[in-house]
Parts: C-alpha cells; sequence; structure tokens
C-alpha cells in the first residue's frame, strides 16, 4: 500500500490512498484538530475521477469542522472517501488495508459510517484500527447514526416551521425530500408520524415504491422534485444540489435537509434568502449523527442522556441562528459561519 501526502493551504492534512492489488484508491482529509482530533464518516462511491473525489473529501472534511464545533463537540474536522462502487469493489481486505491508512494517522483523524458504509464494514476496519466508531457491539458502541441524524433534521424542520409559518406543528404541511436512504427513510418516517405530507425521490425505484406503499408519499423524478409545490424542501441524498439553476425551480418556502455541504457555492445561500426561501445550515441540521458517534470516541457511559442534551442544545442553536439570521434581514448561512468561527476560536484559547 502506498500513502501520499497532498499539498493544501486550506487543510492540515490530506493523503491519497493506493492498494494496486485491490483495486484500492481513496483519500483522508483532515481539515482542522483544533478543538480536538478530526472525525468524520468514510465514503464509498464510483467518483467518476480522483480530483472529483479530492474535491469532495476536503469539502466534506471542512463541513465536518463547521459541524463538530456546531455541536459542541471537542473534536475536530476529517473526512474519508474510497472510489469505486461498493457492490462491486468493496471487500473485507480492501477495508483492512483503508483500515492501516487510518491507523497511520495515529489518532489524528477518527472515521465512522457514511455513504455506501454499514456498522459491519466499520467493525471490519476496527481489525486493523481502533480510530473507528459507528460499531455496532462494544462497551460504548454507538451502532448506525442514522436514526439520529434523522431526528435533528426533524427537529430542523420543525423549527423553520415555527419560524416560517409561527407553529412547528407539520400537520398538513408538505415536505418533499430528496434520497430515501437511512437518514432519509428515517426522517420521513418521523415526517409522516407528525402528519406531514411526503413527496420523495430517489435513485433506487424500490425504495421510492415502498415510501408510496408504506408511507403514503408521493414519487416524483429525480429532476423533478425541484420545482414540485410543497411547503419545505429536504435534501437528503448528494451535497452541492442548490445551485442558480435548481435554486430558481424551487417552490416551497424553506430548505432543511441531511445532505452535507447542500449549497453548491457559498454565494448560493443569497440566491435563497433574495428568493425569501429560508435556509437552515445543513451542518447544523445534521448533527445528531456526530454527535450518537462522538459518545464512543469520547467514551460517554451515558450516551442516551448526552445525545438527547446534545440534540436539545443543536436545536437551541439553530433557533438562535434563525432568530439572528431574521434580526440582520441576512441568510442564515451568514449568521451559521459567524457562530461556529467563534466557537472555534473561544474553545480553541
Amino acid at each position: 500500500m502506498k500513502i501520499t501526502s497532498i499539498p493544501s493551504t486550506s487543510h492540515e492534512d490530506i493523503r491519497r490512498v493506493e492498494d494496486t492489488a485491490l483495486g484500492l484508491i481513496g483519500f483522508i482529509a483532515i481539515h482542522s484538530t483544533k478543538l480536538g482530533p478530526a472525525a468524520g464518516g468514510l465514503r464509498m462511491k464510483p467518483y467518476a475521477s480522483e480530483q472529483e473525489a479530492l474535491t469532495d473529501v476536503m469539502r466534506l472534511s471542512e463541513g465536518m469542522t463547521y459541524k463538530n464545533a456546531a455541536a459542541g463537540l471537542p473534536l475536530g474536522g476529517g473526512k474519508a472517501v474510497i472510489l469505486g462502487d461498493p457492490k462491486a469493489l468493496k471487500t473485507p481486505e480492501l477495508l483492512h488495508a483503508f483500515a492501516r491508512a487510518i491507523e497511520a494517522c495515529e489518532g489524528r483523524y477518527w472515521t465512522a459510517e457514511d455513504m455506501g458504509m454499514t456498522p459491519a464494514d466499520m467493525a471490519e476496519l476496527a481489525r486493523e484500527t481502533r480510530f473507528v466508531a459507528g460499531l455496532a457491539d462494544g462497551e460504548f458502541a454507538s451502532g448506525d447514526p442514522s436514526p439520529i441524524t434523522a431526528r435533528g433534521i426533524f427537529n430542523a424542520i420543525r423549527c423553520v416551521a415555527k419560524h416560517r409559518f409561527g407553529d412547528p406543528d407539520l400537520t398538513g404541511k408538505t415536505v418533499s425530500v430528496q434520497g430515501l436512504g437511512n437518514v432519509g427513510w428515517n426522517l420521513c418516517e418521523l415526517l409522516g408520524d407528525a402528519g406531514a405530507m411526503l413527496i420523495v425521490t430517489d435513485i433506487s425505484e424500490d425504495r421510492v415504491d415502498a415510501a408510496v406503499v408504506e408511507l403514503g408519499a408521493k414519487a416524483v423524478a429525480l429532476d423533478a422534485i425541484y420545482g414540485v409545490q410543497a411547503d419545505i424542501f429536504a435534501p437528503c441524498a448528494i451535497g452541492g444540489i442548490l445551485n442558480a439553476d435548481t435554486i430558481a425551480q424551487l417552490n416551497v418556502t424553506a430548505v432543511a435537509g441531511g445532505a452535507n455541504n447542500q449549497l453548491a457555492r457559498a454565494e448560493d445561500a443569497a440566491l435563497l434568502h433574495d428568493k425569501g426561501i429560508l435556509y437552515a445550515p445543513d451542518f447544523v441540521a445534521n448533527g445528531g449523527g456526530i454527535i450518537n458517534v462522538a459518545t464512543e470516541i469520547l467514551e460517554i457511559a451515558n450516551r442516551k442522556t448526552w445525545v438527547d442534551d446534545k440534540v436539545a442544545a443543536l436545536d437551541a442553536t439553530m433557533d438562535a441562528i434563525l432568530r439572528e439570521a431574521a434580526r440582520k434581514g441576512v441568510s442564515p448561512a451568514d449568521v451559521a459561519q459567524d457562530v461556529v468561527a467563534r466557537a472555534i476560536t473561544e474553545r480553541a484559547a
């Protein structure tokens, strides 16, 4: 296996990992360790190129710095990606090799489950490195973070409903959900139980069909999700989907979802604001998962109480961000960045 350092002015450490015998190519990006060891999930997907994967891991790791700071965690931001279709390329041997690359970071980076990964995969990684969380078994095992991630997003949706409609009650409100993976599906269940009407889309037709049958959702084509009439749009798939083209299509009053790095560019927050669409900053809305994972990294004994308290604090942070944004007449994205920057400066001092 070959590990190569990639120079960067924005990140503390970026490493390219390759094992030609296993078909392994991946990256580990450590954005910041100012607040503690970098933490962020391992993602595996068939990127179109190494450059696309590198760009993704850099953006995601930076997002984790903001997410962990917003959640009040003593953790920095990091992320890892493996190029390839997990259904075709993922093997225990490949995971073991990548785990050795994580181990070589000597505790500066902790990984966990992300797109294309499962708790069982985390167990394979744990055979070669102790710097892995999201395990199904063990004294401090936190398991699948998706339900807690979904809970945080659900709370964020209720928060934007309160600010937009004057009441967090979602009864009769329509939420369009992009992506029915573990997080999206759990979110849809919570929304349905709360009385919301669902419009959904996903690359998996089976997932969409199941949502129609089991959750009473209305299905639309992938690209059609942007233009549907709804109260709130919840992006829960890939990042970078809010851009000049898609924002122009939106027919909603608010956006609050689970996808990381939803804005294609920082300037796109202003486009949403100018259109009168309330945006819940994604790195605050989707912080529930890393809170759950952090209990394992930090070896928290009373996990449920600790998670509940941190999720409640995250909800309060979102509410405060939306209130300050309304008072100043600016995008919540701008306020959220300021809040996180202050938190990092104050806690790192």
